[in-house]
């Protein structure tokens, strides 16, 4: 066994596909869809179809033959809440990822990677999606029954980077206390208690710091007041929260990159913007030594934005009177996918069965 592993990510307007061997990556690329193809592919199941015969185009023209491969790696959809693990691709699995009112190009991934592997008699797994549920029951709680907080994040980054550290630590990732700070157009911050995310933000359309894109925690009573004003659709209340909310609704931009340059150059607006998230990130991060009973072993910074030296040394200024900073730019969906699939045929995991488990 070459320990062959294929990985497809799919994602609103094109379709990653790596394949491994090993934790080496040999062939990659991301497949581009035009929008004048997707929209001749309405229907979901068109869609699914057209992706993976780009998929296997893929594989034919880098001369990958199919009975090569030894695990296909999916990413993980918007399927029911579950812990996190690697699970195997079922019957449960598929029918809930297909009938999830939860939209996204995501919930495809499952399926072209079952297509793929039942010929071949080789798994098709999902690992960590950001699903992945592992709130304790106290910080379930929010403040009114009706809205009980639920764990929506950076899932598959995080664990892999908590792992990742662990290691170069020569710890497991299962036995330390952990705050690690997803900073990308979207921002997760969670307490790994142990191998075990207790409590995070809900990074998607909820609570926590402001991104580029996404607004955050923000004044429910004037969200409401604005939402039954008249003023706006439920759309564009939407996207005040999610896509244009956070840094593009102060600076109409979401190039961080830009905009941490010019807050380096001069005071100036860029600069206030970027203080203010900063400052968020912050006080989220220091929020999670409660859950974690005040015992940290590390923080870890990863993501995207945690490229900017200017801004991540200004979180560790403001929070490494907590435990040691640690910061790991970037985030390989890709490559986290393939670890958990080489997990999987090393024999150190155990693909989970998805309707044992869902919440």
């Amino acid at each position: 066994m070459n320990n062959r592993i294929l990985v497809i990510n799919p994602g609103s307007t094109s379709t990653k596909v790596a394949v491994f061997e090993g934790d080496i990556e040999i062939v990659e690329k991301t497949l581009r869809h035009s929008s004048d193809e997707l929209s001749a592919y309405q229907e979901e199941e068109a869609q699914l179809n057209f992706r993976k015969e780009k998929v296997l185009g893929f594989l034919k023209e880098e001369g990958i033959a199919l009975e090569s491969l030894d695990i296909a790696m999916a990413r993980g959809g918007l399927s029911k809440p579950i812990p996190s693990g690697v699970y195997l691709v079922d019957d449960n699995l598929l029918h809930d990822l297909k009938e999830t009112p939860k939209k996204h190009a995501s919930n495809f991934a499952a399926k072209i990677a079952f297509d793929i592997a039942s010929p071949l008699k080789i798994k098709a797994c999902i690992a960590d999606p950001v699903v992945v549920d592992e709130l304790s029951d106290i910080a379930r709680m929010s403040g009114h029954p009706k809205f009980p907080k639920s764990s929506v994040f950076h899932a598959l980054n995080q664990k892999a980077i908590g792992r990742e550290h662990a290691s170069r630590e020569g710890a497991n990732y299962e036995d330390l206390n952990l705050i690690i700070a997803h900073l990308g157009g979207g921002i997760s911050v969670a307490a790994h208690a142990k191998g075990q995310v207790i409590d995070v933000n809900q990074a998607l359309d909820g609570s926590g710091p402001f991104s580029p894109e996404r607004s955050g925690s923000l004044p429910v009573g004037d969200i409401i007041r604005a939402a039954f004003s008249g003023a706006y659709t439920q759309q564009q209340m939407m996207e005040m929260l999610v896509g244009k909310g956070g840094m593009f609704a102060y600076l109409g931009t979401i190039d961080a990159k830009k905009v941490e340059e010019l807050a380096i150059e001069k005071p100036s607006k860029e600069r206030e913007v970027m203080e203010a998230m900063i400052y968020q990130i912050s006080k989220e991060i220091a929020s999670m030594v409660i859950p974690l009973e005040n015992k940290v072993d590390g923080i870890l910074l990863t993501g995207g934005l945690a490229y900017g030296k200017w801004l991540t040394d200004k979180i560790k200024n403001k929070v490494d009177y907590i435990a040691s900073v640690h910061v790991y730019p970037g985030e390989d969906e890709m490559k986290a996918l393939a670890m958990n699939g080489l997990r999987v045929l090393n024999g150190a995991t155990t693909p989970k069965l998805y309707g044992e488990t869902i919440f």
